[in-house]
């Protein structure tokens, strides 16, 4: 350690003595005997014991010790200045006033001194110390003024605008969508600083709304050269002469089946009926025999951790010629693949399995409602809305129709078996968006699942536990999908709720039960009440997550549990096609063990972070889009189903998922109060109610593109 750690660990330990009480900056270096030379440096290492948040100023020019008065946190802003700190292990978050913000925006990591408060039942604090910026880039609207310009970022909670000086504007004018850097993040008496750094284009040009919030959420588009080089190198089809090693299944019928728009074809399967069962072969591109550990290509695709589905692009994980190209395992092509070749008897049971390296030929390539019409057609699929005479004979699948009455047979007896053990079954409606070719939004309906979109979501889940349990028991560095137990107060919260509506759950404090939720989505089918109560039931349920533990997945009642389907679109199923294949050459020697032991923790975390990135991303798109589409049809009066009650108003939800609010002051006849205790909004004079579930008659009466929000109120005729 230096002589200034030292000196510096020196002074810490004086503040943070329990004899020490506050004081100036000039009384510690008097107290400490710091000679005047050194008097620089001192002032040096008060500075950076604050930034570190170790010691934070009073508002007297004190300097006090954090421990035991003050909290970290993470704030999160509101557009009118004041925010919210949540603390790790604190109930409630901390409401901190525009005053005492110290210039903290959405995201940042910072200290709090709780402060004697009566605003309301929250506690206040104040902040003290900005620990960890969490925004060095704004995204947002440039306004221009004569010598100067602001951008007004995207997302309204970091409350201040951004104030660019003109030589630092790159030109942009009003209207321009922008990307800026913050250079100075201001205080009290001054804005926030910047320079634009990107031109997206006019507020109005096709597709520079999504790509805003493609910057706003940091994520690349475009591939760098050293990754294009790299793919440069890689052939268009595979080499099989050099695939000895490989188990040769281009003989065995296999198909793939997807999306009529899907180009990224990771997994085929294969079904084979026997007298005690079925042998089922899930066959996943081989992605990580062209992405190398450390590569270019892999370091890329670890840092995008998934590919995003937006409503008018995909950003891939992997670039073109691997994702839709080598990697994807089209129809009539030979391909590398990574095979779960797996037995499964009568009862749905996996009574043995084989994980291999292989090398494959797809004979066709289906689409879902392609399936589902050939299933209609045979007369396995009864008491559906398509009449099969409607259907027309297409000789060239004569020769499949037996392959997918057994995949529609085994699909049955997986999933069967998989509910009988408690597996959670959310279906909620999905918005299909239509776009024009300039990003308007022409349509939006629900997109459409059939049986065939399960037969193929079985056994891929069939498949994921198969690997997971396998490596398992193996005790080999591993990194699987795993769910927790719902968060035991939300739940306690949810079985309250829903007792209002005549349902109940099992719970005690020491076990949840995924049985119970699933036997309560099961009576709430078909009623009114049901969005309401699925979701509420999602909401108390913790987000699911990459470990190198396997802690089991809740939602699936799984104890084992991987993603290992998807490597063309997912990090973690790349990460473990090479552990498994490493595996398989015996190659996971003492030294390759310490090596994943110590990198797929960091790995697992970074994967997780990047999902929810991804997430967010697409459900900011989604909304935007949903409002885009409502601005069309404002003074349009629509039939829909109150999704969710608070103090300010209630959610109304379309039948083609668009949601809506009607705002609390607008229902017309009454004062309108909230009932916390029974989620309903009741009229003090009239008495009427509204609750969740129930039909209402609204009218579309304005959008915020910036909020994103859209505003209802009750048609009266």
């Amino acid at each position: 350690m230096s002589d200034y750690e030292k000196n510096k660990n020196k002074i810490l330990q004086l503040i943070n003595d329990k004899h020490y009480k506050p004081l100036k900056q000039k009384e510690l270096a008097f107290l400490l005997q710091v000679p005047k030379e050194n008097r620089d440096e001192f002032r040096q290492m008060l500075k950076e014991l604050v930034d570190e948040g170790k010691v934070f100023l009073s508002k007297r020019g004190k300097y006090e010790s954090t421990s035991g008065h003050t909290f970290i946190g993470t704030y999160t802003g509101n557009q009118k200045g004041f925010g919210f700190v949540a603390v790790e292990g604190e109930k409630d978050d901390y409401y901190i006033s525009a005053r005492f913000s110290k210039g903290a925006m959405n995201g940042d990591k910072v200290v709090i001194k709780p402060l004697v408060s009566s605003y309301g039942k929250r506690k206040e604090a104040e902040v003290v110390n900005i620990v960890e910026r969490a925004n060095s880039y704004v995204v947002g609207y440039f306004q221009k003024r004569k010598n100067f310009g602001f951008v007004v970022a995207d997302d309204r909670k970091l409350g201040e605008d951004i104030y660019i000086p003109k030589r630092k504007s790159m030109d942009a004018v009003t209207g321009h969508k922008v990307v800026a850097k913050i250079t100075n993040y201001g205080d009290k008496n001054h804005k926030p600083e910047g320079e634009i750094i990107e031109v997206l284009g006019h507020v109005n040009d096709p597709g520079v709304d999504i790509l805003s919030i493609i910057r706003a959420y940091g994520l690349d588009v475009e591939f760098s050269q050293e990754v294009m080089n790299e793919v440069a190198a890689v052939p268009d089809e595979i080499d099989v002469s050099g695939c000895d090693n490989r188990l040769d299944l281009r003989n065995v019928k296999m198909v793939t089946i997807d999306g009529a728009d899907a180009k990224d074809l990771d997994d085929a399967v294969s079904i084979e009926k026997k007298s005690d069962g079925y042998t089922l072969g899930v066959h996943i591109a081989d992605v990580s025999h062209y992405v190398k550990e450390y590569s270019a290509l892999d370091r890329e695709a670890l840092k995008r951790g998934t590919s995003v589905y937006l409503a008018d692009r995909v950003i891939p994980m992997l670039p073109h010629k691997l994702s839709n190209g080598i990697c994807s395992l089209n129809a009539g092509c030979d391909r590398f693949a990574l095979s779960c070749i797996m037995d499964v008897d009568k009862e749905g049971n996996v009574t043995g399995h084989k994980i291999a390296e292989t090398v494959i030929r797809v004979d066709k390539r289906m689409t879902y409602d392609k399936v589902y019409e050939l299933l209609v057609k045979s007369g396995a699929i009864k008491d559906c809305d398509i009449n099969p005479e409607t259907i027309e004979e297409e000789p060239e699948y004569d020769d499949y129709i037996e392959m997918f009455e057994n995949m529609l047979s085994l699909s049955g007896l997986i999933r069967e078996k998989r509910m009988k053990r408690g597996s959670i079954d959310f279906d909620f409606p999905e918005a299909s968006i239509t776009l024009s070719d300039d990003g308007v939004p022409i349509e939006i309906g629900v997109r459409q699942r059939n049986l065939a979109h399960m037969i193929i979501e079985d056994f891929m889940l069939l498949a994921n536990e198969t690997v997971a349990e396998d490596f398992y028991w193996q005790e080999l560095p591993f990194e699987f999908r795993v769910h927790e137990e719902p968060d035991k107060e939300k739940y306690e919260k949810l079985v309250k709720v829903i007792s209002g509506f005549g349902y109940n759950l099992k719970f005690n404090s020491e076990k949840i039960y995924p049985k119970e939720i699933q036997k309560l989505l099961k009576k709430i089918e078909g009623t009114e009440e049901e969005g309401f109560i699925s979701r509420m039931t999602l909401r108390s349920m913790q987000r699911a997550k990459y470990s190198t533990e396997c802690s089991g997945h809740f939602g699936l009642a799984a104890k084992y549990y991987c993603h290992f389907t998807s490597p063309i679109r997912r990090y973690p199923d790349l990460q473990i096609h090479r552990i498994i294949k490493e595996n398989l050459h015996g190659e996971l020697t003492d030294k390759r063990i310490m090596h994943y032991n110590n990198l797929l923790p960091e790995v697992s975390f970074d994967n997780s972070r990047r999902e929810r990135i991804a997430q967010e991303t697409e459900r900011e798109v989604e909304k935007l889009k949903k409002v885009q589409y409502m601005t069309k049809h404002l003074g349009e009066v629509f039939e829909g189903i109150i999704s969710g009650v608070t103090d300010y108003g209630f959610f109304v939800e379309l039948p083609n998922t668009v949601e809506g609010l009607v705002r609390m002051a607008s229902i017309p006849d009454d004062f309108y109060l909230y009932d916390e205790h029974n989620m309903i909004i009741v009229g003090k004079q009239t008495g009427t109610t509204y609750r969740i579930g129930q039909k209402v008659v609204v009218q579309a009466v304005r959008v915020d593109k910036q909020l994103r929000t859209i505003d209802f109120e009750l048609y009266v005729e």
